[in-house]
């Protein structure tokens, strides 16, 4: 029987930790833009859960909710008003954003030191210069992090696979893997081997396709960390279908209720970070 990697547990821990910082700080708090556009009712979730969370560890969140019609100039006039505004510790553009956007340039207009996500190409490359690096980390690649160190996890010389969608996160979490001695092949959506997911000790899937993958796919006794998510009516289900493959793995991450909860608390982690090197 496999068991559950606790999302919510683990996360709990990391914001507990930084909630007595803060606390312990005197009244002193981190502030948190938050871009969203449009109306997709998944990302406004997750924004609502964001800023509830936010509340409980004490980051004080600001939230710029576009509409749908919004041009890609008032984004980043929004951006650009916020790299500015000294009052802001952190930046966040809920992804995914509306069709017709160009994700990347969005992502470029933000002031590094602002960008809690980490995935300004100027962060990725400060962050990967050396397995050393003290630089800030993407939430999602702290939280896989995480998750394998707690349940004792060593990527020495394990196979790795990363199921995914974009080509800038496959090669970034790569990189992190193989920091820790991990061989990881990346294998695209689009293009996907069936052959390579079979051979990895852990796969990781962010592809946002509900219940896509079976334990046709898997090895034996794999560590699976899932990070898609889909809805599905009203139901929040991730890319492996958890039922199928339960008996099969050793470690499984649940959706809802694994990689989310963790994300989150390493977002305001990240934003704590940055208040505090710019409060020195």
């Amino acid at each position: 029987m496999s068991k559950i990697i606790d999302g919510k547990k683990l996360a709990e821990e990391i914001k507990d930790v930084i909630a007595k910082e803060i606390f312990d700080a005197g009244g002193l708090r981190p502030n948190l833009a938050i871009i969203l556009v449009g109306e997709r009712p998944d990302s406004k979730l997750y924004v609502k859960i964001k800023q509830e969370e936010a509340k409980k560890v004490g980051v004080d969140t600001h939230l710029y909710a576009c509409p749908e019609n919004i041009t890609e100039e008032e984004i980043l006039a929004t951006i650009d008003f916020l790299n500015k505004d000294k009052a802001i510790d952190g930046i966040l553009v809920q992804l995914p954003l509306p069709q017709g956007f160009d994700t990347d340039k969005i992502i470029r207009a933000l002031d590094p030191a602002k960008d809690v996500d980490c995935f300004h190409p100027e962060n990725l490359q400060k962050a990967f210069a050396s397995c050393r690096s003290t630089q800030l980390m993407s939430p999602v690649f702290k939280t896989i992090s995480r998750m394998l160190c707690s349940i004792d996890c060593n990527l020495q010389d394990k196979n790795v696979c990363v199921v995914c969608n974009s080509d800038v996160f496959g090669t970034s979490l790569a990189k992190t893997l193989e920091c820790y001695g991990a061989k990881v092949n990346i294998v695209h959506a689009d293009k996907f081997d069936q052959e390579l997911t079979k051979r990895a000790n852990v796969l990781i899937t962010a592809i946002g396709r509900p219940n896509f993958i079976k334990k046709d796919m898997i090895k034996d006794g794999a560590i699976i960390i899932d990070i898609g998510t889909t809805t599905v009516g009203k139901k929040v289900v991730g890319d492996v279908d958890f039922a199928n493959v339960e008996d099969k793995v050793s470690f499984i991450t649940p959706v809802p209720g694994g990689v989310g909860p963790m994300t989150v608390a390493y977002l305001f982690e990240n934003c704590w970070e940055i208040f505090k090197q710019k409060n020195k």
